[in-house]
């Protein structure tokens, strides 16, 4: 058994809990997969060790999912005591025509078949012999292990930021292994709901009592501020029971990734002259681009719902770890002036990180988890597009010697037609766009779009680049 205080650890939260319960529908996995292109091979005989040392000083790598009987709680991280590593890491040679576009199609695959749940959700993929000496690593998690900024931080274990870092030290000790029968996982669960109960009525209590205080003192701005609450939460809630898009109406369980580059100099740069900030900016650039798209169907459409993770992550935060919240909202899209929807987006962006909801967001997916899986899973199924902006690393890196050239998110789609993840790295926005074929039967053509509506963007700040499309993996 685990003490208190790590108790809470070692149990999903119910955001990520809520995420677990709805894989049931393939077409809501929360599979994340990124792709890196290095500029040579790894030191093959280095490189076990690199990744035993870096699963040791992230346990989250060696910890497999178990539900406690009954749904006494959310599902529980234990640390598998069958732990294999090479199972987890494969090794093979790229096929014809040995481009980012053989990996992207590897990738897209992998990213589309489950994870074995009897495992640490985890596996990376190595693919030598790519044209011009490259090797790529596709690493495929699920989400629930990390969230983009505690990616970051893992990377930094198994990455280093010369050729040769020298000597690591002695390699840390591995967790032991935990073996839990039903009765054990009863117990814990059982504990953990009492710990949990315990820490929300010491909290509402010690707030109750200074929320009195103020109530009595000022009934009316008590009233307006319990009302402006509920009325957050309750749009938290709403139900979503059509897409906004006209033309991205159908789901199916096949996905096509690509990717965009362009420099991210001149992403500030135009997020400065329409007095925004860079996210801003970078859902301006999807926006215009899918503006592009439905003109290219001869439809209109005025905004479009789009989901977007907001951190909530604290600096004592323990590395991984999935500290996000997903808000959805509707985007200005029909603004054809990129500043001034540069502008309204970052109004709407900024409401949302200040929504009254953001602390209750947590405790409504406990709720939510009650629901029907078909009712939340139609719901999903109608948000329009997924965006996520995770703040990169901004010197090069390295893998055991070989230096990373590139480095592509691919996040889930979760029903929606297509999720967009910008990373910047050593001063290049790498997009990766995961698109649902269903609702976008011809991804070239939204790509074309997604380009051109990013260079739209960024000759605000009078960038001279434009977005660049380095491959279609068609």
């Amino acid at each position: 058994m685990v003490a208190l205080t790590e108790r809470v650890e070692v149990h999903m939260r119910d955001s990520d809990a809520f995420s677990w319960y709805m894989e049931k529908d393939p077409l809501l996995r929360s599979t994340v997969v990124c792709v890196l292109l290095l500029d040579g091979r790894p030191d093959w005989d280095q490189l076990p060790e690199r990744l035993e040392r870096s699963t040791r000083l992230s346990p989250g790598f060696r910890h497999r999912v178990v539900s406690p009987p009954l749904r006494l709680a959310t599902p529980r991280w234990v640390v598998d005591p069958d732990f294999d590593l090479s199972w987890h890491v494969r090794r093979f040679e790229a096929a014809p025509p040995k481009t980012l576009a053989t990996v992207l199609e590897f990738a897209r695959k992998t990213g589309m078949a489950g994870l074995d749940r009897d495992r640490p959700l985890w596996e990376f993929t190595f693919i030598e012999g790519l044209e011009g000496g490259q090797t790529a690593l596709v690493m495929k998690l699920h989400h629930s292990l990390t969230d983009g900024v505690g990616g970051m931080d893992i990377a930094r274990l198994l990455f280093d930021v010369e050729p040769d870092p020298g000597d690591l030290g002695p390699m840390p000790e591995a967790p032991a292994g935990e073996h839990l029968d039903t009765v054990d996982l009863a117990r814990d669960a059982l504990g953990y709901d009492w710990s949990q109960l315990f820490d929300f009525s010491k909290r509402h209590l010690t707030s109750a009592v200074s929320d009195m205080t103020h109530a009595l003192r000022h009934p009316r701005e008590a009233l307006s501020e319990a009302a402006a609450t509920g009325q957050s939460i309750a749009r938290f809630v709403e139900p979503v029971s059509d897409t906004l898009s006209p033309v991205m109406t159908e789901r199916h369980l096949a996905w096509h990734y690509d990717v965009l580059e362009f420099p991210l100099a001149e992403m500030l740069d135009a997020a400065h002259a329409a007095g925004a900030k860079h996210n801003d900016a970078f859902l301006s650039g999807v926006t215009a681009g899918l503006r592009l798209y439905h003109d290219r169907h001869d439809t209109q459409v005025e905004e479009l719902r789009v989901t977007m993770p907001v951190s909530i992550r604290k600096a004592d935060d323990p590395i991984g770890g999935n500290r996000i919240t997903l808000m959805r909202f509707k985007v200005p899209v029909d603004i054809a002036d990129p500043s001034e929807r540069m502008a309204e987006t970052h109004r709407r962006c900024e409401s949302v990180k200040t929504d009254r909801s953001l602390p209750f967001t947590n405790a409504i997916a406990g709720t939510l988890n009650l629901l029907p899986r078909a009712v939340i899973g139609g719901m999903l199924k109608h948000i329009d597009f997924l965006a996520s902006n995770v703040p990169g690393i901004p010197v090069p890196l390295y893998l055991t010697g070989a230096k990373v050239d590139s480095f592509y998110g691919f996040g889930p789609t979760i029903g929606a037609a297509l999720n967009v993840t910008l990373m910047s790295y050593c001063g290049t926005c790498c997009v990766g766009i995961n698109i649902d074929t269903g609702a976008v039967p011809d991804p070239d053509v939204l790509m074309d779009c997604l380009r051109d509506g990013f260079s739209e963007v960024l000759a605000v700040g009078g960038g001279t680049g434009r977005a660049v499309l380095p491959v279609t993996a068609s």
